[in-house]
């Protein structure tokens, strides 16, 4: 064996080595990898305890903490009313664990807020130690923008559990809606008085060659013919060259 044959070899044999070490070091990472998320751990019930105690006893086994929500409760303010999962339950390590804490026992009398903006709404709920909770949205004629049509609970309810009160708000009257014309073969001119006393407008043109195409004749549009147009939409045409 010459001395370069033997240089290849020993190259060769270390390559194969290293390859085989970093095998089994990956191999024994994943298993760790695995048997750690793998492992299973009973929930604990934490149901009455201080958040913070609560907290430290589901990291304690290696599960996630996170707050879901605050509700009005008889049990001592930032006490756990409810856990989920429920006590018990085999969870693996690593996942959430979602509680509700309790504001402490409180008889809110919900405010009347129909009638309001959303912003007078949530100054008026925060006076009474509330929040906006959902707030939906529908278009109402005869009504203002932004005006608060329904709320739940309704107003003066005494007994509630959540500082969140729901809303239904106002987005005024439907805009008027049109049918997009079909446009090509026209002129820009003859195109754009298709929209006439509609208040929409051509918000884009580009140019494109044509053989034999008349140049300024529209060859193209967006949306296209039968679409829903409102004063949101942008109208774009393409002409030809």
């Amino acid at each position: 064996m010459t001395f370069r044959e033997r240089l290849e070899w020993i190259f060769r044999m270390a390559l194969l080595v290293f390859i085989l070490m970093s095998v089994a070091f990956l191999s024994a990472l994943m298993a760790m990898r695995f048997a750690i998320q793998g492992r299973e751990v009973a929930m604990p019930d934490v149901v009455g305890k201080k958040a913070v105690e609560a907290q430290q006893i589901m990291q304690g086994r290696g599960v996630a903490f996170k707050v879901e929500d605050r509700m009005f409760s008889p049990l001592p303010v930032d006490t756990v009313v409810r856990q989920t999962p429920p006590p018990g339950m085999k969870v693996k390590i690593g996942q959430y664990a979602h509680v509700v804490i309790s504001l402490g026992p409180k008889q809110a009398t919900i405010p009347i807020l129909t009638d309001h903006s959303i912003r007078a709404a949530r100054i008026e709920l925060l006076r009474s130690g509330m929040q906006v909770g959902e707030i939906s949205q529908v278009y109402v004629p005869g009504t203002d923008s932004d005006a608060v049509l329904q709320q739940d609970p309704a107003p003066g309810t005494s007994d509630v559990t959540s500082p969140h009160v729901d809303l239904l708000v106002s987005l005024g009257a439907r805009p008027a809606a049109y049918v997009m014309p079909e446009l090509v073969g026209y002129s820009l001119a003859e195109a754009e008085s298709k929209f006439a006393g509609t208040g929409l407008k051509v918000a884009k043109l580009t140019f494109a060659p044509v053989p034999g195409g008349l140049h300024g004749t529209v060859i193209g549009q967006t949306p296209s013919r039968g679409a829903r147009l409102d004063a949101s939409t942008t109208i774009e045409l393409q002409l030809a060259e």
